[in-house]
């Protein structure tokens, strides 16, 4: 290219140039030596935002940023040195904009007519908005690279579908997670992998939230390619088109299914009974508190049934807890057979079980209900070579018949299976409002109760047991009673289960011992004779260590030998708690104390007992008693008993004796002891000091 030369005149300009200058598109601008603009185009004036007139004859200093200002000046120097033209890109401050632009230059030297570079011309091109479109295009293509690297290596499964729902493509973490490789499912709808478990209004509400949010996000169960069910957590977006339409459905998920399970098992084990896999307390108070509120708005009854298996203790005791819990299955297996499948059965705990029973026709059907439970559960269980046999008490409350609240209803249920218990066991009972008196009457009696000992309303009777021979009296038996001031004698029969639940049976059954004692001390002073006293003893009585000591040490004080006093058992307290009835009848018989066996023949597994504890005496029930003469039966059982006992070293009393037949046909069979009214009534210790004065005159 020819040297620039300095147009020839006075002046860079004349009129001719000067037009042509102002009509180039671009900047361009002229420059001494020494840096000053000399001229600058119109294009210049506008790209630079500053008029000529201000301009020219300055280095621009005054109209630049310092830093662009000296970046110019070296690039003229280097034009000047070197002769040659330059080309490079540069920033730029627009003063009308005030921003600045970037700029695509060339700077080129002008000689004059001796040749020297005089002058440089420049010419810059604004490329501001190619540079800011080609930065977009670079972090659109980067961004998009970027997406497809995250999409290829995410570790969440991604699915892509069209505007059809139709698949059209899938990642690697979507094949490995469901088996499917994209060529096996292009163009399918993900309707192939669903699982069946969800309904239609399901997937009714998914694709609503789709359609109207553009974004679903919960929880699916699907099957992957071999059939096995999984858990996902799925999020679903919609990619639009400029025109608001759908371009593509993105579905990224992850797999929960082992989350899922564990999730499972944990609530499992916190609401099932782990022996029988029924619902337990907490699981049934959940759903109790549903049912009530369903029958609270539909006003349908709704019934409660609790089930409380009799004589599971002996079975227990007998054949031990890996038994009882193979019992507890299987009853648990019994009692779902008589429910229906909107019923709920449940565990409470030990041998108790409850039955929630909704929407019912009728308390005959509940009854029905309640009747197969009871006859099923009567049915021997069999154990391998052992079977036993139990029977149920069913108490059953309604609602909102008998109570409205969930905590009512269940202390109600519990009340009428326990009225069950006390009507016979292997049967059911209703609450009712007698219920209600008579658990008031309970709570008033066992008030009064505490303070009889105080207020000196106890008193200890004896009743005579006599040779069954010679009718001679040779021990006596303490029978507590109580004066009430109001309802005159209350029959131990009422009070002292009283005396038992309220743990005051320890303190009653501490001063029936003392009276005792101090009666056989009376006894002997008065009449030298001693007649040993036998003093029932309640189960709770056994868990006492100390009260053993405290008997001994009392009878060596009195000077009394320790035979004087006979522990009064009944058969369920040897199979209830069995070790420490042992240990605590073994330690009586080691200090001389004996031990009776009372009600005989009417408990559980009698004879297997006999075995494991040191007993003196085995009393003969009056059930057998009462028709002895008449049945033969009774007749046999009891000749049996006294044959056994005597086989086995012991003593027999025979309770209830009212005649003179009894008599004989207990002498016969060579009973040892006879109690009973036709020797004597129960008596104070006034009316039995008569009935010895009267033997020994």
């Amino acid at each position: 290219m020819d040297q620039c030369r300095i147009p020839r005149g006075t002046g860079f300009l004349n009129h001719d140039f000067e037009e042509i200058f102002d009509a180039i598109p671009v900047a361009v601008f002229i420059k001494d030596r020494d840096s000053r603009i000399v001229l600058i185009n119109r294009a210049c004036e506008a790209q630079w935002g500053v008029p000529r007139e201000a301009i020219c004859g300055t280095d621009g200093a005054q109209f630049f940023p310092p830093e662009q200002t000296q970046a110019f000046i070296e690039k003229d120097k280097e034009v000047f040195r070197n002769g040659a033209q330059i080309e490079f890109e540069e920033e730029f401050w627009n003063s009308t904009l005030q921003e600045n632009r970037i700029g695509h230059t060339v700077k080129k030297p002008i000689y004059d007519a001796a040749g020297e570079p005089a002058y440089l011309v420049g010419i810059t091109s604004d490329i501001t908005e190619r540079k800011l479109a080609e930065s977009a295009r670079r972090q659109i293509e980067e961004s998009m690279k970027l997406a497809a690297q995250i999409y290829r290596s995410s570790s969440e499964a991604i699915m892509v579908t069209d505007e059809h729902n139709r698949i059209v493509d899938v990642n690697d973490a979507f094949t490995r997670l469901m088996g499917y490789e994209l060529s096996e499912i292009e163009g399918k709808d993900p309707k192939i992998m669903q699982s069946g478990l969800h309904d239609k209004e399901f997937y009714r509400q998914f694709w609503q939230a789709i359609t109207e949010h553009g974004r679903w996000q919960g929880e699916v169960w699907d099957r992957r390619s071999d059939g096995q069910l999984i858990a996902k957590w799925v999020t679903i977006s919609v990619i639009r088109n400029p025109d608001g339409s759908v371009f593509r459905h993105v579905a990224q998920f992850s797999d929960i299914t082992e989350k899922k399970q564990q999730d499972e098992l944990i609530w499992h084990q916190a609401n099932f009974d782990p022996l029988t896999d029924l619902p337990n307390r907490r699981l049934f108070r959940d759903r109790l508190e549903q049912e009530v509120k369903k029958a609270h708005r539909t006003g349908k009854p709704l019934a409660l049934l609790f089930i409380d298996l009799d004589h599971f203790k002996e079975i227990n005791d007998t054949f031990g807890h890996d038994k009882g819990d193979l019992l507890l299955a299987e009853a648990a297996r019994r009692i779902r057979l008589c429910v229906r499948d909107t019923d709920t059965l449940a565990r409470l705990g030990g041998d108790e079980f409850t039955v929630i029973i909704p929407e019912f026709q009728g308390v005959v059907a509940v009854e029905r209900i309640a009747q197969q439970i009871i006859a099923e559960l009567s049915t021997p269980f069999e154990f391998g070579s052992d079977h036993g046999e139990i029977s149920a008490s069913v108490g059953i409350t309604v609602y909102p018949d008998d109570a409205e609240s969930l905590e009512e209803l269940m202390k109600l249920a519990d009340r009428a299976m326990y009225l069950a218990k006390d009507q016979g066991r292997g049967r059911f009972a209703y609450f009712t409002e007698s219920m209600q008196r008579q658990a008031e009457e309970k709570r008033v009696l066992t008030s009064d109760l505490r303070h009889a000992l105080t207020r000196d309303e106890l008193i200890v009777y004896f009743q005579p047991i006599v040779d069954a021979t010679t009718a001679r009296i040779v021990k006596a038996e303490a029978l507590l009673r109580w004066r009430h001031p109001v309802r005159g004698i209350v029959s131990p029969m009422d009070f002292i289960p009283l005396a038992e639940e309220s743990g005051l049976i320890l303190e009653i059954g501490e001063w029936v011992f003392q009276r005792a004692i101090d009666a056989v001390a009376h006894w002997q002073e008065a009449f030298g004779r001693l007649i040993p006293v036998s003093v029932n003893k309640s189960p709770l009585q056994f868990a006492e260590q100390s009260a053993g000591n405290r008997w001994m040490e009392r009878l060596r004080t009195l000077s009394l030998p320790s035979h004087s006093i006979t522990v009064e058992i009944t058969e369920s307290i040897l199979i209830k708690d069995s070790p420490t009835v042992k240990r605590r009848l073994l330690d009586f018989r080691n200090r001389g104390v004996e031990v009776s066996i009372d009600d005989f023949g009417t408990g559980f597994s009698s004879l297997s007992y006999l075995k494991q504890f040191d007993v003196d005496f085995l009393k003969i029930d009056r059930s057998f008693i009462g028709n002895l003469a008449e049945d033969a039966a009774d007749k046999a059982l009891t000749e049996a008993i006294i044959v056994m006992a005597h086989k086995l070293g012991l003593k027999t009393i025979a309770e209830g004796v009212e005649t003179e037949a009894q008599r004989d046909m207990l002498v016969r069979f060579a009973c040892d002891y006879a109690q009973g009214y036709l020797f004597s009534e129960p008596l104070p210790i006034e009316g039995f000091d008569a009935l010895l004065q009267a033997q020994t005159a």
